[in-house]
């Protein structure tokens, strides 16, 4: 056989390969599926809600780096100025989807136990600063945090975190005594129990 022969039935497999892939577009449930759209259905599925993850107790309460931050007003903070108070930080950022989804229910838990013995400290490791989490804090009502910006690398590195965001809840001396990764219904009634008993269990002891 002729080179130009072999070429034609080359060329001949490869047209029939093409339409059986097309046909197999073309038959419903059998086309591509991307994760939450159905091709088939034409419209994109309902995300799930944001599940509460179990808060997670070390056997001791773990030290913690005194990390260094920047207010809206551009003057620095470091996170030993919450001693005293049982804190909920909380590190996210605008280019976290997942961030962005618990930050009104902790806004509204900020509010409903925000006072003299517990606060919510929501930290944006933005790394073009904090532009961009003040813009976010504004045009979605978030009015009961304050807007703060830090490292990423220092933060995560600090509290040993592999991925965002993350909860992590500091006693009135600033030690770590448990954490939730992943986002979280803040206005579950579960999720603020479990919030209450901790600052009950802290007592102010700072």
């Amino acid at each position: 056989m002729t080179v130009a022969g072999l070429m034609f039935y080359v060329g001949l497999g490869m047209v029939a390969a093409g339409a059986g892939f097309l046909a197999a577009l073309l038959i419903p449930g059998n086309g591509p599926r991307v994760r939450g759209f159905d091709p088939a259905g034409g419209e994109r599925t309902a995300a799930p809600a944001p599940v509460l993850g179990a808060f997670v107790k070390p056997a001791v309460p773990q030290a913690v780096p005194d990390l260094s931050f920047t207010g809206a007003d551009g003057k620095p903070h470091l996170l030993s100025e919450w001693r005293g108070k049982l804190v909920l930080l909380n590190v996210w950022a605008t280019w976290c989807a997942p961030c962005k989804v618990e930050m009104p229910s902790l806004d509204r838990l900020q509010a409903k136990l925000g006072g003299g013995t517990f606060a919510v400290l929501a930290l944006s490791v933005d790394r073009t600063g904090i532009e961009k989490p003040a813009a976010f804090f504004s045009g979605n009502g978030i009015t009961h945090l304050a807007v703060y910006n830090g490292s990423e690398s220092a933060a995560t590195a600090a509290l040993r975190a592999s991925g965002l965001p993350v909860s992590v809840i500091l006693d009135s001396q600033g030690q770590e005594v448990a954490r939730l990764t992943g986002p979280a219904d803040w206005d579950n009634p579960a999720t603020i129990a479990k919030v209450e008993a901790f600052i009950k269990a802290d007592g102010g002891k700072g």
